[in-house]
């Protein structure tokens, strides 16, 4: 204590706490965080968009890692700063909060509204070359880690007007400066559906992708269903000003059990929703059940319906354009927070109620959908419940009866293989270390939970097994810290049955156990399809291709093939020494890179909807060899 003196305190001058703690402004220095660069000159970008100065924007990444994007809009000002004697262009990328959306004259619609997106950026790139066209010259001016390195330079003679800002981030402060095209060409297309009107165009490696959506959200979210079957022939749309605000949203019901909302604020998109996303989940639910109320169609026995009833299969984009102050959490902009839940919530409810009661065809089948879920949700409660009085008692002692469990008792040490039928899980039994690995033999293929409700689901015997041998039950009350097992290993043959009895099990991880797969603990074996015998020396081969590879090796030695029927039937020394034995064994980790795709893939793979799954197959056909497996 008596150490601590004035000379210890430090004052970081400029944008020195930018580069110190980078986290601070941009959520991290991973990958997400060093693209949220892009995103806030894009953000300027669409600024200029939203307040009617712009009407096309390009992306491009450069060759030497950098990328530049470039508007009409009115380019950056360059007249000298109120009493310094530099440029407003060098107080905006030099300086934070600095800006022009602090006056609602000059941005009455805004994103970037904290003044600090230019200045951050330009802080932490090791070289940025900024442009604006405007005052019939191009200004040009150069910087590096938040400091000119030029003067401003008046350039060339041009009639044209806007801004390019070419940035290259700096590997001192990111371990990782290489940009992820799939994310830039997503952020890209999504500003272009939220502006009508709005042409954005991404160029790299010679190719350049165009978007433009004249129906704007609405094309977006015929896009987001795609073919997939819907009870609308064309999503409900609204467009409404109610004094600061402009609401715009577009939804539609779908034969799907999840419901995906994306909601934004001046085309920001708002990840973890807020007070916007808040009130139109209430305007639909009080319109829906003011609807049902008045139609008189809830049966005897639903005592209500709630917002989670009406918003199953709910596909919705919701976009608030406010001016004046905008209250976001956070500089990375992840949460509105401004009060104007009640103002969205009147709006959806209104013109919700207006429309199904116009439409009463349509309004009755959209409402009959509603009472259905509200029907299966209570149905599963009850079947959750009975299953969780069974199991809440001893639940040791309440293990299933096919179940070999191991003796440890250490969650980290022990796994659980997860295989077909009998004949595997005896020859996995015989194969193990009982002390740390257990064996659940299912009969045949599980029920695929895509298209099945919870109460059917916890009805099907094979789960019941599952969920009760893991443990920790399953969501929404699924206790992590009651899990059994380290790894849940999921063991199958090496043929098409065997994927599919795969595909069906990982279905319902993802669906009813996501922790699973989040925290790491769901793996896939690989057992061998071949054995290789060439003199004392036996080979294991996965697949036909690593097959031939092994035999090229054997430069011409005699051998022997032998291919495993299934794993019933190898020898249990192979099955311990290429699939189970923890030294020497192969196997996949189940990882998550973005959830929000896969949900729709598993919505669409697994579904009821066939057409999907067609169009995969036959899409891929013809990369598959020997694909008739007998």
């Amino acid at each position: 204590m008596a150490g601590y003196k004035a000379k210890d305190i430090q004052v970081l001058e400029g944008l020195e706490p930018v580069r110190r703690r980078p986290g601070m402004y941009i959520g991290s220095t991973a990958p997400p965080g060093m693209h949220h660069l892009v995103w806030e000159i894009l953000d300027n970008s669409v600024d200029e968009a939203l307040n009617g100065h712009c009407n096309v924007i390009e992306i491009r990444l450069e060759k030497d890692g950098g990328v530049t994007i470039k508007d009409n809009g009115r380019g950056v000002p360059v007249d000298e700063f109120q009493k310094t004697k530099k440029s407003a262009m060098e107080i905006l990328f030099t300086t934070l909060h600095s800006g022009g959306k602090f006056d609602h004259d000059t941005y009455k619609v805004s994103g970037g509204l904290h003044g600090v997106g230019m200045a951050v950026v330009c802080a932490l790139s090791e070289k940025l070359i900024a442009v604006s066209s405007r005052d019939g010259h191009e200004w040009t001016q150069s910087y590096s880690q938040g400091k000119p390195t030029a003067k401003l330079e008046k350039g060339k003679a041009t009639r044209q007007h806007g801004t390019s800002v070419m940035f290259k981030p700096d590997p001192q402060i990111f371990p990782k400066t290489d940009f992820n095209i799939k994310w830039i060409l997503e952020r890209a297309e999504s500003k272009a559906f939220l502006n009508k009107g709005l042409k954005i165009a991404v160029r790299e490696n010679g190719k350049t992708h165009q978007f433009e959506y004249p129906e704007g959200i609405k094309d977006y979210i015929k896009k987001m269903v795609g073919d997939g079957s819907t009870l609308m022939d064309e999503p409900f749309y609204v467009e409404k000003e109610d004094g600061s605000m402009k609401l715009e949203a577009a939804f539609v019901w779908t034969s799907k059990t999840e419901s995906e909302i994306h909601s934004y604020a001046n085309s920001i998109k708002t990840v973890d929703g807020g007070t916007h996303e808040t009130g139109f989940k209430n305007g639909a639910t009080k319109a829906m059940r003011a609807y049902i109320e008045r139609r008189n169609l809830l049966p005897k026995g639903i005592p209500n319906i709630s917002g989670e009833d009406v918003r199953e299969g709910l596909t919705a984009i919701v976009n608030v354009y406010l001016s004046g102050e905008v209250e976001f959490q956070g500089q990375t902009k992840g949460r509105l927070n401004s009060d104007i839940a009640s103002q969205v919530e009147g709006v959806i409810k209104h013109s919700l109620e207006h429309f199904l009661h116009d439409q009463q065809s349509l309004g009755d089948r959209l409402a009959g959908r509603v009472v259905m879920a509200a029907q299966a949700r209570i149905a599963s409660r009850q079947a959750r419940e009975a299953v969780q009085r069974k199991t809440n008692i001893s639940h040791r002692l309440n293990l299933p009866g096919k179940l070999s469990d191991c003796s440890s008792t250490q969650r980290d040490e022990s796994e659980i293989f997860i295989c077909e039928g009998d004949s595997a899980g005896g020859s996995s039994k015989q194969a193990r270390d009982r002390k740390t690995q257990a064996i659940l033999p299912l009969r045949g293929k599980i029920l695929n939970v895509e298209t099945a409700n919870l109460a059917k689901i916890l009805a099907n015997a094979e789960i019941k097994n599952l969920i009760s041998a893991l443990g920790a039950g399953i969501e929404p009350k699924f206790e992590y810290s009651k899990l059994r097992y380290g790894k849940v290993i999921i063991m199958t043959d090496a043929d098409v049955d065997g994927a599919h009895i795969c595909s069906l099990l990982m279905t319902f991880f993802f669906r009813h156990m996501p922790q699973l797969i989040e925290n790491g603990h769901l793996y896939i074996a690989q057992p061998p399809l071949f054995r290789i015998d060439s003199g004392k020396k036996s080979f294991y081969a996965l697949d036909e291709e690593e097959k031939d590879s092994v035999i090229k090796k054997l430069n011409g030695a005699k051998y022997e093939i032998g291919r495993f029927k299934g794993l019933g039937e190898m020898p249990v020394a192979d099955l311990r020494e290429t699939t189970m034995d923890k030294n020497k064994r192969a196997m996949i980790q189940v990882k998550m890179a973005d959830k929000e795709n896969a949900d729709r893939l598993f919505g669409q793979l697994m579904g009821k909807d066939a057409h999907f799954r067609f169009r995969f197959i036959t899409e891929r056909a013809a990369f598959v060899q020997d694909a008739l497996d007998i």
